[in-house]
């Protein structure tokens, strides 16, 4: 855990969320701080409901301070410029101490009394925490769960076969901006949140891979959040569960275009340090379709190993999507060919 004091921003959107707020706030009433210097900051993105009076009365009842703000009235306004704003409310809070944090959630969200602090633990290793989601009435949506579960499994893999300090073998896969947590100055280095309508969180991980940050999916940072199906954002949880109510187990892309894509990261990881070495970089590139040459040119514009792999490695073209059940059976079979291998 880093030296006292920690100055932590809680950054929260809220568009018309006049009913999910009071378990909200009372959800960040109850969270575990210790010594920690939390500020909640919200963010009104284009509101027509009481959102703002609710904020005040239940927030008016808290120890924590809180700000309220208005966002950007314009008919541009989306998901991503919302969260981009949210965090721009609270990076002075995060910034005024040595160690401070961002944090992001959701209205309709409630994180879980030890967020902050396991937050603060993720960070102590990584520069950006993507925490696990669970959903409030989680039963309800069995074939959501056979997708999460399905995810989460491939993420572990993907740990099994390319294995880094500072990320969980046991992580989520979640990337969701209802739990996320970032060091201010990487947050700031990656620009922020992109201001596009829905995909702002997980385009953030992404460009942080790609720029050499340490991201880690943690599964001890846990954030309950509604199994509504009329959402706030396009593409969001609540379009996926409208999709599987209209249409039954969405199709997956076949894991073994990851697992190629897992091992490949692994081996670019090794030989980075071997870099420019060009018999290196030739044996590589023939190995994932490029030129020694082309190798040695991405590793020149990147900073560290974790940049090198997540830039180089392409995905491997013209694999069909498949059912979720054979997704789920191929997967079983990869990971059994790792236990096989280990034994």
């Amino acid at each position: 855990m880093p030296l006292r004091p920690v100055s932590a921003a809680i950054c929260v959107p809220v568009r018309n969320e006049e009913t999910a707020l009071p378990k909200l706030l009372e959800a960040i009433g109850r969270l575990d701080l210790g010594d920690v210097e939390a500020a909640v900051f919200f963010l009104l993105d284009n509101c027509s409901d009481a959102s703002e009076q609710v904020i005040r009365e239940h927030a008016g009842r808290m120890a924590l301070p809180f700000t309220v703000a208005q966002g950007d009235p314009s008919p541009d306004a989306n998901a991503g410029r919302a969260r981009r704003a949210a965090i721009a409310l609270g990076l002075h809070h995060a910034t005024s101490t040595p160690h401070g944090i961002l944090l992001t959630t959701d209205a309709d969200s409630q994180p879980r009394a030890d967020w902050v602090r396991a937050a603060l633990q993720g960070l102590a290793s990584a520069d950006l925490v993507a925490g696990r989601i669970v959903r409030i009435a989680a039963e309800r949506d069995p074939v959501q769960g056979r997708v999460e579960r399905y995810l989460d499994r491939l993420h572990a893999y993907r740990r099994s076969v390319d294995p880094v300090p500072w990320d969980s073998p046991t992580g989520s896969h979640c990337s969701g901006g209802a739990n996320m947590a970032f060091r201010p100055g990487a947050y700031q280095a990656l620009g922020g949140f992109q201001p596009v309508p829905c995909g702002e969180d997980a385009a953030l991980l992404d460009d942080a891979g790609r720029a050499g940050f340490r991201v880690r999916r943690d599964p001890g940072m846990v954030v309950a959040t509604s199994s509504r199906r009329l959402g706030r954002a396009p593409g969001g949880m609540a379009a996926a569960l409208s999709a599987i109510d209209h249409h039954g187990a969405p199709s997956m892309p076949h894991p073994r275009g990851a697992a190629w894509q897992y091992r490949q990261q692994a081996e670019a990881r090794r030989i980075w340090a071997g870099l420019p070495d060009f018999f290196v970089a030739a044996r590589f590139g023939d190995r994932i379709g490029l030129t020694g040459d082309h190798v040695i040119g991405v590793a020149r514009d990147c900073p560290n190993a974790e940049a090198f792999a997540m830039r180089v490695v392409p995905a491997l073209p013209d694999i069909p999507d498949v059912t979720l059940a054979e997704a789920e059976h191929a997967l079983a079979t990869l990971e059994n060919q790792l236990c096989e291998q280990a034994a």
